[in-house]
């Protein structure tokens, strides 16, 4: 999941004082976004089975609610383990509970990836219903079970691509969004102070450009870098060129790495590597941005495209 223009339909949401998210609003695509099931099945479990139920606002645009995505969370839970559409149409409430509750208990000792789907599931309940709580213990558990590194790349990691919170803008509601990347980025920076500081390794500046302000990807390469033993300066958000051109004289780093997401900064990469190239012919520049073709078609010497964790573990 990468930056793509998108229109979204208006966003509802109505807080009360401890700001707890009473109502937020989803288009379909949101839908098929968060649960993975796809918008035109949405639609025929709705006409075929009566699953759910769209509401409309008074411009008569079709919306879903938490609560709804939550169930079809649910539903695809069930579907993925086996359970066909027309048994969960004729479920009651009590009824989809248990079954639910059984994929649970079935498989919570049993099957890592399972564990990670069913953990996967809960994070996405627990960022819609804003418990912090629930998070805490879906992360602890998994840390205790995993290792903090599995925990990001297998849990983490797959989650925020999903909610679109890593590589796209406006997928989800910002409260959401503001409300779960808080509590992440809290861990990853727990993990990396936790890691021995290197010496004598390779180094890298890591930094988001002018406009660029989600850091949770950035964090995540700053711990995989230090993990592998490379000296990371780790200079944050919103960095002017000029500061850039500064850090790269005084520090000259092996390389550096950088996050393009906004369409405001994707639509001036070319301008913005070709400045990074100017400052230092040799030095390695990392760009994690969506798979662009464009921009891969320059094919220029020391700039390498990262679409992913796996992308960046790969060049080390």
């Amino acid at each position: 999941m990468f930056v793509r223009e998108y229109k979204l339909i208006e966003h509802l949401c109505i807080s009360v004082v401890n700001c707890t998210i009473i109502m937020g609003a989803y288009s379909i695509k949101e839908l098929e976004q968060l649960s993975g099931i796809k918008a035109h099945t949405i639609r025929i479990w709705e006409q075929r089975y009566s699953i759910i139920e769209p509401q409309r606002t008074e411009t008569n645009i079709r919306f879903y609610d938490d609560k709804q995505l939550k169930f079809l969370l649910n539903v695809a839970l069930l579907t993925r383990h086996g359970y066909k559409i027309s048994l969960i149409s004729k479920l009651d409430d009590a009824g989809f509970k248990k079954e639910v509750e059984k994929i649970y208990e079935q498989t919570l000792l049993h099957d890592t990836d399972v564990i990670l789907d069913l953990d996967a599931n809960d994070l996405m309940v627990s960022m819609i219903d804003m418990n912090s709580e629930k998070f805490h213990r879906i992360y602890e558990n998994s840390v205790r079970n995993n290792g903090f590194e599995k925990t990001i790349t297998d849990l983490i990691y797959p989650f925020l691509e999903k909610v679109g919170i890593l590589w796209t803008l406006n997928q989800i509601n910002p409260t959401h969004e503001h409300f779960i990347s808080c509590l992440i980025r809290q861990k990853i920076i727990s993990g990396i102070d936790l890691l021995p500081n290197p010496t004598g390794g390779k180094k890298y500046v890591l930094f988001l450009p002018e406009g660029e302000t989600h850091e949770i990807g950035l964090l995540m390469a700053n711990y995989m870098l230090k993990k592998k033993g490379c000296s990371v300066y780790y200079l944050g958000q919103n960095l002017p060129d000029r500061d850039v051109e500064r850090c790269i004289e005084t520090i000259e780093p092996h390389g550096i790495l950088t996050f393009f997401v906004d369409p405001a900064v994707v639509s001036n990469a070319a301008n913005s590597i070709a400045k990074f190239r100017g400052y230092n012919q040799t030095v390695q520049i990392l760009i994690a941005v969506r798979s662009s073709p464009e921009l891969e078609s320059l094919d220029l010497e020391n700039v390498h495209f990262l679409h992913g964790m796996k992308d960046l573990d790969k060049y080390l």
